[in-house]
This record gives structure tokens, C-alpha cells and sequence, in this order.
């Protein structure tokens, strides 16, 4: 059993709740509103999970999801998560974040972001190209035909097998894109950004990506 915390708890963080709990894991889940707004959740969560502040659940968790909107990126606590495996599931959609040059030029990726900002944090990309209710209704058992595969990307290889190894428990085969840098290629507009692939085709869909400045 593992303490996942989670910061941000939206559609996504939600979802990946309901599933570390699912899958016996212990959950302490915070938002930007305070730990008595997710009463309701976690009463549906049950005994093993709890409400916390950020800094409550960056300090609690083995594991530790961010999941909030990319401008809150500065209000992630470093302190506590020095060491620890950050798993980012961010997307930038300039609609909604506001034109930021270096995600425009593509100069980097919204995980490096977060790096730099948690510099003691050994960051992986994970859970940002599927839909929220497709974490809990499209999860299946290893060795099941046309298994739906996520992807991985990060600098750390042993982030990204304790990453990887928890994909998989939660349902999902896993393909390793290759360092953070690689995380373009599972962006938004990208062959692999939302469709259910196995790990074959979300292969391809990684090989067959363009980066919005070469279209």
C-alpha cells in the first residue's frame, strides 16, 4: 500500500482517486479551496482517504499527483516534495492559461515546467491525454486483449518504473516516450492526445508527431 497524495482535485485528480483507493492504495487529496469543501468526496472515497491542505499532502504522499490548472504551478509546495516522484498530468490550452512564450516557441514542455519549479523532484508526465471518466471506465486487468496503453515521460528512470508500475496497476499498459523533453509528442492536437490506443499504436501515434511550430 502506497500513500498517493493528490493536488488538485478536479475531473482528473478525482478520477485518479477513486482508482488509487480501488486499488488499495491510501489517498490524502487537496484543492485550492480548502479540505472542507471535499467532504463529499471523500465520504464516497471512504476510510482510506483523507482532505488536506497542499502542503499536507505533498508532505503525506509516497507519490504525489499534480493535477491543478497550469497557471497554479506556483503555488506547489518544493519543500516537501524534494525526493519524491511528482507525477504531472498538465496540459497548456492558451484559451484557458493565457499565451506563455516558451510553451508557444515550444522551447519546453509544461512538465519541465514543473520541474523547474520543484527542482528537488523527480518529475514524470503521466495521465494528461485521456479523458477523466475514461481512468475508471476504460482500466482492465493485465493480459487483457486491446488493453488501452498511457504514456510515461521522464529523466528519472526509477520515477518512471514506479510510475509505471502503478499505470499498470490501475489498469493501463505503459509506453515510455523518453525524457520530459519528449512530452510534446503526447500534447494537445497530437495523434495520441485522447483516442483509446493499445501500446502499438500509441507508438506510432509518439513517432508520428508534430510539434505545432513545424505545422
Amino acid at each position: 500500500m502506497t500513500t498517493i497524495g493528490i493536488i488538485g482535485a478536479g475531473n482528473i485528480g478525482s478520477q485518479l482517486a477513486r482508482l488509487a483507493v480501488r486499488n488499495g492504495h491510501e489517498v490524502v487529496i487537496a484543492n485550492s479551496r480548502g479540505p472542507e469543501t471535499l467532504a463529499d468526496l471523500v465520504a464516497e472515497l471512504g476510510a482510506g482517504a483523507r482532505a488536506a491542505t497542499r502542503d499536507e499532502a505533498a508532505a503525506a504522499g509516497e507519490i504525489v499527483v499534480v493535477t491543478t490548472p497550469l497557471a497554479a504551478i506556483e503555488t506547489i509546495p518544493a519543500g516537501p516534495l524534494e525526493g519524491k516522484v511528482v507525477i504531472d498530468t498538465n496540459n497548456y490550452y492558451p484559451q484557458r492559461d493565457g499565451h506563455i512564450e516558451a510553451l508557444d516557441s515550444e522551447t519546453t514542455t509544461t512538465a519541465e515546467l514543473l520541474q523547474d519549479h520543484l527542482p528537488g523532484a523527480r518529475v514524470v508526465k503521466a495521465f494528461n491525454h485521456i479523458g477523466a471518466a475514461d481512468l475508471t471506465g476504460h482500466a482492465s486487468a493485465a493480459g487483457t486483449p486491446d488493453r488501452r496503453a498511457l504514456v510515461v515521460a521522464g529523466d528519472d528512470a526509477e520515477a518512471k518504473r514506479v510510475v509505471s508500475d502503478l499505470i499498470d496497476q490501475f489498469g493501463f499498459d505503459v509506453v515510455d516516450a523518453g525524457p520530459l523533453a519528449e512530452g510534446w509528442r503526447i500534447q494537445r492536437d497530437t495523434p495520441g492526445y485522447g483516442p483509446r490506443l493499445t501500446a502499438a499504436e500509441l507508438r506510432e501515434a509518439l513517432a508520428s508527431a508534430e510539434r505545432y511550430r513545424d505545422m
